[in-house]
């Protein structure tokens, strides 16, 4: 799949926004008044953000709204409703600590659920997908709950849950990179299949469908080389996993934390550079790609 900015931004800056959310939704961190106020405000600087920012790799952005209405069909249409449903009630929940010091529990836990539940329609709108077989597995809604979490924790200042999440976060990265590797092969899907030719034996490509790009090559085709794959794994590994829990096992400072976040932000986008661009859709079968 072609690895658009537009998505990479948005799935990375709403998982964290939305991680964070759930954190305050449970009352942590117990603040209030301004303090409050910040936390809320990149939380939702985070979540919206991210969510105008999908919005760009539509034709036609206007139209977005009407994809509210295809609820029960749709996850993208689930992800709207959710995303929204969680921003409005997380709302009324601010009100109490930043203005009233209280904490409206029920509120709260309410608004901790629809969030997660955002980053979950979120990961299912790849995950169902059979036509791409390394998104279409039970790990990608983990990978992306467990990164939202983790990254939450972060920008919470939770740092004992953080290193704990981010472990955790970490060992299904791996696992998905391992399980995910050679799907498209497993799948039993090639040119055979994707022609329709396979009963007749063996089928290659003779020539090219097309002989420019067009738009299914240019937006569903996108080849890595597996050495340069190798190295953006362990520079996203290391900056999202590892250089983090190093920085939260030092004494605390706020130096460091900051710089544990941005580490773990930078890392969580060039993984999903490459969950985008490491997408194999099966309609490169058909252009000899795959």
């Amino acid at each position: 799949m072609h690895p658009a900015p537009s998505v990479i931004i948005f799935t990375t800056l709403s998982g964290l926004g939305f991680g964070l959310l759930v954190f305050l939704g449970l009352g942590v961190p117990d603040v209030s008044g301004w303090v409050a106020f910040v936390f809320f405000a990149i939380a939702y600087g985070l979540a919206v953000g991210g969510l105008l920012a999908s919005t760009f790799h539509l034709g036609h952005p206007e139209r977005a709204w009407k994809a509210f209405s295809q609820w029960r069909t749709s996850w993208l249409s689930r992800e709207g409703c959710t995303a929204v449903a969680a921003l409005l009630v997380m709302g009324l929940y601010a009100i109490g600590p930043v203005f009233l010091g209280q904490r409206w529990g029920l509120l709260g836990w309410l608004g901790a659920a629809l969030s997660l539940g955002t980053v979950f329609t979120t990961s299912m709108i790849y995950a169902q997908l059979r036509s791409i077989p390394r998104w279409n597995t039970w790990l990608t809604p983990v990978l992306f709950l467990s990164l939202s979490l983790a990254g939450g924790a972060l920008l919470s200042g939770q740092i004992s849950l953080a290193l704990v999440l981010l472990t955790l976060a970490a060992l299904v990265q791996l696992a998905w990179w391992k399980i995910t590797d050679g799907a498209l092969a497993r799948s039993g899907t090639d040119l055979g299949t994707a022609t329709g030719l396979g009963t007749r034996g063996a089928v290659r490509a003779f020539e090219p469908p097309h002989t420019g790009s067009n738009y299914l090559l240019r937006e569903f085709v996108h080849v890595v080389g597996r050495k340069h794959a190798q190295k953006l794994r362990l520079i996203a590994f290391g900056l999202a996993f590892a250089v983090p829990l190093a920085l939260l096992l030092l004494p605390f400072s706020h130096v460091f934390a900051l710089l544990a976040v941005l580490s773990h932000v930078a890392g969580v986008v060039a993984s999903r550079w490459l969950f985008f661009a490491q997408a194999e859709h099966v309609v490169g079968l058909y252009y000899g790609k795959r």
